[in-house]
């Protein structure tokens, strides 16, 4: 492993940004960790539940002297985050990120910060919550964390925020920007925008109420609307700053859809079956992978540990 971050500063602290916090603090107890919120409010309940050894009133404070630098902000933020920290930088520090677009990011910060080692990354990890309350040092453990860096970026500066990521109990990839936010397109990007959807559709069903959505919401549904419940400022930000290959997804899947429509209407019954055999072995390569359970309850835990639907053990 090289050399750990002795001073890492985050700015935002919602749930990923106070996960960082958290579990830099677990697993790096010797690192300094300071961070900084555009809300007040934010500021004080972070004090209140430790997210960091110091909460600082202003980016530049938060990042004085720091060796590493996460962004935990919207992506169409980005930039203006960066900018807040122009001057206040040490010249060798590391700047990174947690945005699920990285070509557009990558952009706003090395344009915001010209001279520093930017280093773009995204944790693949997440729930439907949102704000500092939500964030949990756990929450990357056995997920990956994708780093993009540039052609030119130096080695060891990399290799460093890779060991972070590890400490963190992170999956490390090293991936090209623009393959990536086709890749998160199709894996998340999109299936959030279907769920948006289809929880719209429904709750606009004129001869639907929305009283009888929810009350006989199956676990098909049930699930949507646990995705569409995510920050909606993170996902209009997401969609218009990753907006080409959301569109090109989008495109494969409204024909794949109206091939499954046909196939409903004439009754096509083997193209169903096919294509609902080849999704279920998607499914359990999922969970093969470590990345889902296949208990009833998908082994979803609330921060305390506890499963799902179950009573926290006192």
């Amino acid at each position: 492993m090289t050399k750990p971050f002795n001073h890492v500063a985050i700015i935002g602290l919602g749930l990923i940004g106070g996960s960082i916090g958290l579990a830099t603090q677990a697993a790096l107890p010797e690192a300094r960790v300071t961070a900084f919120d555009a809300s007040e409010d934010v500021r004080d309940r972070a004090r209140q539940i430790g997210l960091a050894h110091e909460i600082m009133d202003t980016p530049a404070a938060a990042v004085d002297g720091a060796d590493l630098v996460v962004l935990c902000v919207p992506v169409r933020a980005m930039g203006e985050a960066a900018a807040a920290l122009k001057g206040a930088l040490k010249p060798d520090a590391i700047i990174s990120d947690v945005g699920s677009c990285k070509a557009s990011v990558a952009e706003a910060i090395t344009a915001a910060l010209p001279g520093q080692t930017v280093i773009p990354a995204h944790p693949v990890a997440g729930t439907e919550h949102s704000g500092p309350d939500a964030g949990f040092a756990e929450l990357f453990r056995n997920r990956w964390c994708i780093l993009t860096p540039a052609d030119d970026a130096p080695a060891a500066a990399v290799g460093q925020l890779s060991d972070f990521w590890a400490a963190m109990g992170a999956r490390v990839e090293i991936m090209e920007a623009k393959h990536h936010d086709l890749v998160l397109a199709v894996t998340s990007h999109v299936p959030h925008l279907i769920a948006y959807t289809i929880v719209g559709t429904a709750s606009d069903l004129e001869d639907v109420t929305r009283g009888e959505v929810i009350k006989y919401s199956a676990g098909g549904f049930r699930d949507f609307t646990r995705i569409a419940a995510s920050d909606p400022t993170m996902w209009r930000d997401v969609f218009l700053s990753n907006k080409e290959a959301v569109l090109e997804v989008l495109q494969r899947f409204s024909e794949d859809l109206s091939a499954l429509q046909r196939a409903i209407r004439w009754g096509d019954g083997d193209t169903l079956f096919d294509r609902f055999t080849e999704t279920r072995a998607v499914r359990r390569s999922i969970i093969e992978e470590g990345q889902d359970d296949a208990r009833p309850d998908f082994g979803r835990r609330d921060h305390s540990g506890a499963a799902k639907d179950q009573p926290p053990k006192n």
